[in-house]
């Protein structure tokens, strides 16, 4: 399998994601958005499209972002999507996905950055590829927006802070509001680039410290998470002999 990423910041890091593209041997391509780098003009070397998260939303500017061109990303997941591509949103990356589908990206109704439960609704309960995480499953935050919903998607979790933390917009379609990724070394990089989070965590419900944040084990979530995309290789490598 062909695993592209896009990475929005040196911070917002794949982690488990590529953790598991490595483990599986996968052809594994960039495209550091933070860098400047173009997306791929072509699809056809892509199986599995993963798009990171970042700070910016999907109405963020290039006077904010120069390197951040939403409308281009945008335009390159809706053709991931139409040729029949795997294709799973992290963050801002799952906006993306619902952007592309017409979906419009909400604020949401609490900030979580930390480690909270997620439970699964009854359709994350039948979904063939999520059922294993159980329910509730602690997992990673770092957000104040949520995907927007399509009328052919389903929520399949939601936490107390934030109704829409994973979003199933078609069988290969993943839109991940929380972070599953995580592990030490990101976690260090997100901390490293967010403001006052000490401060944050005293005022805010859904907001941990630094310390409390590090001091998580983060390998069951992994764990879960190499399963789902395990999961969902098999349900893409099905499309093929199906088309």
């Amino acid at each position: 399998m062909r695993i592209h990423f896009i990475q929005h910041e040196v911070f917002e890091a794949p982690g488990a994601y590529l953790a598991w593209a490595e483990k599986q041997q996968h052809e594994v391509t960039f495209s550091h958005v933070y860098r400047q780098d173009h997306l791929p003009e072509q699809i056809d070397s892509i199986d599995v499209l993963i798009i990171m998260g970042g700070p910016q939303s999907p109405d963020s500017s290039q006077i904010e972002y120069p390197y951040f061109d939403a409308k281009a990303e945008i335009a390159f997941i809706r053709r991931c999507i139409n040729a029949g591509k795997a294709v799973v949103g992290i963050c801002l990356g799952a906006q993306l996905i619902g952007e592309a589908l017409s979906a419009t990206y909400e604020h949401s109704p609490q900030k979580e950055i930390g480690v909270f439960p997620i439970m699964l609704t009854a359709e994350g309960i039948q979904d063939s590829k999520i059922a294993h995480f159980g329910s509730p499953i602690p997992v990673g935050h770092w957000h104040s927006d949520m995907p927007g919903l399509s009328p052919e998607s389903k929520i399949l979790a939601s936490s107390v802070g934030c109704p829409r933390q994973i979003v199933r917009y078609t069988n290969l379609v993943y839109g991940f509001q929380c972070h599953m990724e995580l592990t030490p070394e990101v976690v260090r990089l997100l901390i490293a680039a967010e403001e006052d989070l000490f401060l944050q965590s005293q005022s805010l419900q859904f907001v941990q410290s630094p310390d409390e944040i590090q001091a998580y084990n983060y390998s069951e979530m992994n764990s879960k998470l190499h399963t789902f995309l395990d999961l969902l290789e098999g349900a893409y490598a099905r499309s093929l002999v199906n088309t």
